[in-house]
């Protein structure tokens, strides 16, 4: 079952980038940014209260909360990021780009989390790599 909730994420961000694209034309970036992130707080606020979530805030730890915060301001590097890039670049070039997210992520989760790294793994991150490369080029 994740992986229909993974494909649709990848459906999603593949309509984030075309919808974006549009939105920012002539804007900010950094404002762009600003009213997505308000938006995307509304509509997630709006289904924890939905699926009654709230009752999870009191069991977070220190630690919870120190790594969902890092996340959130790794998150919002990369829509900052992202969007500048969107408005320099072409949707085709740049959302490939961006998903070499996915080779680093592999990497950083053998380093940092202790995963194993599979052949099958390894493979398809160098073929990200490896359209990135060709993309930038």
């Amino acid at each position: 079952m994740w992986w229909t909730y993974a494909l649709l994420s990848a459906v999603f961000a593949a309509l984030t980038a075309v919808l974006a694209k549009v939105g920012i034309a002539g804007v900010n970036t950094d404002l762009a940014t600003a009213i997505r992130t308000t938006v995307i707080l509304v509509v997630a606020w709006g289904i924890v209260m939905l699926r009654g979530g709230t009752e999870g805030i009191p069991l977070l730890s220190q630690r919870n909360w120190l790594f969902l915060v890092l996340s959130g301001i790794a998150t919002g590097a990369s829509w900052i990021c992202y969007f500048k890039a969107l408005q320099m670049g072409k949707v085709s070039q740049v959302a490939p780009v961006d998903k070499l997210s996915v080779a680093i992520a592999i990497l950083l989760s053998v380093i940092f989390l202790g995963e194993t790294l599979t052949l099958k793994a390894a493979i398809g991150a160098l073929l990200i790599i490896g359209g990135t490369v060709v993309l930038i080029l």
